[in-house]
């Protein structure tokens, strides 16, 4: 090696502190050269160990890893370099004898300027941080029998679970897994409500047209299960009055239950009329066991959905909630989903935030030279869809700033509100007016400014009524004082300013006086100078007419 400092290696493992001094420069050259670091002789004769720290617990080694991980140096390692590295003299021009290696960069300048000293980080300290951590077990005879390991299992566990504990996008992942779950939620819910209708259709094809909806469908089926148990099959013409009755009653059971389900009398009236002259084939009882539990398990999994979704909204309401005000809480969730988190999505700017979610399309036009797409995700909420064929594109751009500034309002301030987003939305209801009728929109700047007086009225209101007391106090001790010096008032001679604004006022006029006067003796002048000019213009004018006489 071509450095003649006495150079140091500082190694970090679970469980401490291990401070290495290289030796022999030439065996260290040579190791590196040959790729031979795994050799444990050749190594022991080039590098010795200095001094080890061990951690007192798991959370001291705990507390170094986070520190070394934010490239900080700690009081532990700042006393164990103190103790073990020779002393630097603080003479000014004088510099270590010494420099010490360390893997990352960012830790060996936090220890350069701590300690005062020379660090380097290159691919030799690297080497050589490879064969210690390799033979360390040989230079530290208390990391036998498998320690070490155990040492570094029990510290990765717990800073793996401090990293996941202090994640400050937690509240994102809720959101982000929320709504994947959601979307897939979706799909599985209508592919289920297909099936039911396709099935059950065998057996009573007449509800499909009666009953539109997916769900209400559903729960329909698992009511009525079998047909006929809508009606009465001893209905024939030599049936009794008693079982006339017990057909009407049956009727009376049934029919007030479906009108609940469907929401209209008629309807279910229609679906006890359809289910009389039905087409469909009978079912056995274990084929309707069958159809039933699979309808049940389809609503119940609607139902969670329906849950779901209230979930998804209230924790919209606590993580953003001005960017769900502005464009609605499942837009708001797949763009945060589709960026990673909140803070991602608040970094992105407004173009990138304008085509979120349509990259395909973006590189596809990019390839083929066509046009990019204008809009990606934000093509789901309500304004585009307002919007005319020929203002989506402006109206678009214009959602997509105002979507990155309420992100961002949301990702950095302390205690956000629904304020700004409501304000925002406002915003994008009058550039849509503007686009249909002209009329001119509000500006930016009022509008936060607006925003900003209405957070400070709530806060401020008492402290302004308090500052108002004060002021009525103050005034009611000024009249009474003042009623008291009355006479005295009077008779006070003038003041030092007055004096002076006289003074000012009269000298101005003195000055003004001069200049009128200087103006008058110019303007004779001039006169008089003028009559002088014409006089010999005239005595020149005589002589030659005398000479054109003679």
């Amino acid at each position: 090696m071509a450095d003649s400092k006495t150079l140091f290696t500082l190694l970090e493992c679970a469980a401490g502190y291990a401070l290495f001094e290289v030796v022999a420069f030439e065996e260290i050259g040579s190791l590196l050269e040959d790729n031979v670091v795994t050799d444990l002789k050749r190594f022991g004769r080039a590098v010795k160990l200095k001094g080890f720290q061990p951690f007192e617990s798991a959370h001291e080694a705990l507390e170094n890893a986070n520190a070394i991980s934010e490239h900080a140096m700690t009081g532990t390692l700042h006393n164990f370099l103190e103790l073990n590295l020779p002393k630097v003299s603080k003479k000014k021009g004088k510099t270590s004898n010494f420099s010490l290696g360390l893997i990352d960069p960012g830790l060996a300048t936090a220890v350069s300027e701590g300690l005062g000293i020379s660090c380097r980080s290159d691919d030799t300290i690297r080497e050589i941080s490879r064969g210690c951590r390799l033979h360390l077990e040989s230079f530290i005879k208390g990391l036998t029998g498998g320690a070490a390991e155990k040492a570094q299992l029990g510290l990765g566990h717990s800073y793996s679970r401090s990293k996941v504990k202090f994640n400050p996008h937690r509240s994102d992942n809720m959101i982000i897994q929320s709504i994947a779950l959601l979307d897939q939620l979706d799909k599985d819910v209508n592919t289920f409500a297909m099936r039911v209708r396709e099935w059950y259709s065998w057996h009573f094809p007449e509800l499909r047209d009666l009953v539109k909806d997916n769900i209400m469908y559903a729960r329909a089926a698992a009511f009525i299960q079998n047909k006929n148990s809508l009606f009465s099959a001893s209905s024939d013409k030599g049936d009794d009055d008693d079982d006339d009755e017990k057909m009407e009653t049956e009727k009376e059971d049934k029919t007030p239950a479906l009108a609940e389900i469907v929401g209209d009398e008629e309807i279910a009236k229609s679906i006890v009329a359809a289910a009389r002259t039905s087409m469909g084939m009978d079912c056995s009882s274990v084929d309707m066991i069958n159809i039933v539990n699979f309808t049940e398990r389809m609503v119940k999994l609607a139902e969670y959905r329906r849950k779901l979704s209230l979930y998804l909204t209230d924790k919209m309401e606590v993580v953003a909630p001005n960017l769900s005000a502005l464009i609605g809480d499942t837009v708001a969730a797949r763009l945060i989903s589709k960026a990673g988190s909140l803070t991602n999505l608040a970094k992105a700017p407004a173009s990138t935030v304008q085509i979120l979610g349509a990259e395909k399309a973006l590189f596809r036009a990019l390839k083929t030279k066509g046009n990019t797409p204008k809009y990606g995700l934000i093509y789901h909420s309500t304004f585009i869809g307002r919007a005319d064929a020929k203002n989506k594109g402006r109206i678009s751009r214009y959602l997509a700033n105002k979507c990155s500034i309420a992100t961002r309002i949301d990702s950095f301030s302390d205690e956000p509100n629904r304020l700004y987003g409501e304000k925002l939305r406002d915003q994008v209801e009058e550039r849509l007016k503007f686009y249909e009728t002209g009329a001119a929109p509000r500006r930016n700047v009022d509008v936060m400014e607006e925003v900003a007086r209405e957070l400070r009225g709530g806060k401020d209101s008492d402290d302004d009524e308090e500052m108002k007391e004060v002021k009525s106090d103050k005034k009611k001790k000024k009249k009474g004082s003042d009623d008291d010096d009355d006479d005295e008032a009077v008779e006070t001679p003038k003041s030092k300013k007055e004096k002076k604004k006289e003074k000012k006022s009269s000298s101005k006029k003195r000055k003004a006086e001069e200049t009128e006067e200087a103006d008058d003796d110019s303007e004779e002048e001039k006169k008089s100078a003028k009559k002088a000019k014409k006089e010999e213009k005239k005595k020149k004018k005589d002589k030659k007419k005398r000479k054109s006489k003679d």
